[in-house]
């Protein structure tokens, strides 16, 4: 269960600051340097850095993936909502279901976005092609709470145009009332015991990688031959293959209608709420890591609001309250070392050193090898 994580300290910050008649000394903020007035209950939170309403009926415009913050369901706190509370920024939120989907959209011009939240090669590519505004992370006064695992990525070597959110991994799921033995292998997707009973991934990029794992293969490869290969051995997976799958495989896996499914650590932790019998792991052969990191796009009409939302995302609280949300492993050093976080250390998210995987990140790869790939990809849906 998600949990809600803000502190309200109101009542005692307005008592204490009357009894001594002063003010508390203003903080740095993202380029504001004002007081909250914490008489009004919508600012009644503490928080690390200061905001401004300054802003007040400005309107974001938020593109992000589904399910993927707090939206006041379940217990959680409304993240937008309090935002707006606190700032009297408007936010326009509205989701997508795949990097493409979501470059095709700004692609196509029309909705101005202000924050976008995509993956680490869809950030190399929208940075090569200019898509992206340049962002000041010495004005956020919370990104020296970002990990510096995840800093200088092969997609922003300089920190300039991404701030990471969330970060994650892709296993294998299983049901051990199907499953007796735990599988070490990739192969266990090709294995004929479980036909009928086995889903993959509905996107070439995924589907591919699996293969491509178990062929031993580079997942950026440029070479067509491996590309075949990999098409191939997804072609040899039909005859045993349930269906392709994305948000499906929730109540497929939790249903108990499939056995066998490739797909996100932190969603396998909310599937197996409700299936108990489902379990995880990490193939010999190796998996995808990824992290999505909040941007501005180029078109982005509302800089200093954009960069205020960001660094609310960034509040420690904030962030506590998203990981618990999610359920993806979090670049936030407050939220990995709070006690109060319910997924601290967990073996699947925050795997050990001896239990952590051999690890590939997708990268933006040659527009011609991307053409060719979704062409093979066609001819496997179609075998």
């Amino acid at each position: 269960m998600k949990k809600t994580a803000f502190i309200l300290v109101a009542l005692f910050l307005i008592l204490t600051l009357t009894l001594c008649g002063c003010k508390e000394e203003p903080k740095r903020g993202v380029g504001v340097d004002v007081d909250i007035d914490l008489s009004e209950d919508e600012a009644a939170i503490e928080y690390e850095g200061e905001y401004t309403k300054e802003l007040a009926g400005t309107t974001i415009n938020v593109f992000n993936w589904g399910e993927y913050i707090p939206d006041g369901t379940e217990g959680s706190l409304d993240i937008n909502k309090e935002f707006t509370k606190l700032t009297g920024i408007k936010v326009n939120y509205t989701t997508y279901e795949s990097n493409e989907a979501m470059y095709s959209k700004l692609k196509g011009g029309g909705v101005s976005y202000d924050i976008i939240i995509p993956s680490d090669y869809m950030i190399d590519r929208m940075k090569k092609e200019n898509m992206l505004q340049p962002i000041n992370t010495a004005s956020l006064s919370n990104y020296k709470y970002i990990d510096k695992r995840y800093k200088n990525l092969y997609f922003d070597e300089q920190n300039s145009y991404s701030v990471p959110y969330c970060v994650g991994m892709v296993g294998l799921i299983y049901n051990t009332s199907v499953v007796k033995e735990r599988p070490t292998s990739w192969g266990v997707m090709w294995d004929e015991k479980y036909k009928d009973n086995i889903l993959n991934f509905n996107n070439p990029r995924d589907a591919f990688a699996v293969s491509q794992l178990l062929l031993g293969y580079n997942l950026n490869s440029s070479d067509r031959s491996q590309w075949d290969a990999a098409a191939e051995k997804l072609k040899e997976q039909k005859s045993i293959l349930q269906s392709y799958v994305m948000d499906e495989i929730y109540q497929k896996m939790e249903d108990g209608e499939a056995a066998i499914a490739p797909y996100y650590a932190g969603d396998f932790l909310l599937m197996q709420e409700n299936n108990p019998d489902l379990d995880f792991v990490y193939p010999k052969e190796g998996v995808n890591i990824f992290v999505d990191s909040i941007c501005i796009p180029k078109s982005s009409k509302n800089y200093k609001a954009a960069m205020m939302y960001i660094n609310f995302l960034l509040e420690p609280e904030i962030a506590l309250e998203v990981a618990e949300y999610v359920m993806y492993a979090s670049p936030h050093t407050h939220v990995m070392n709070n006690d109060d976080y319910t997924l601290k250390g967990n073996e699947y998210l925050y795997p050990n050193e001896e239990n952590y995987p051999k690890v590939q990140y997708f990268k933006d790869i040659d527009e011609s090898i991307r053409s060719y790939y979704e062409r093979l990809w066609e001819d496997v849906k179609l075998y």
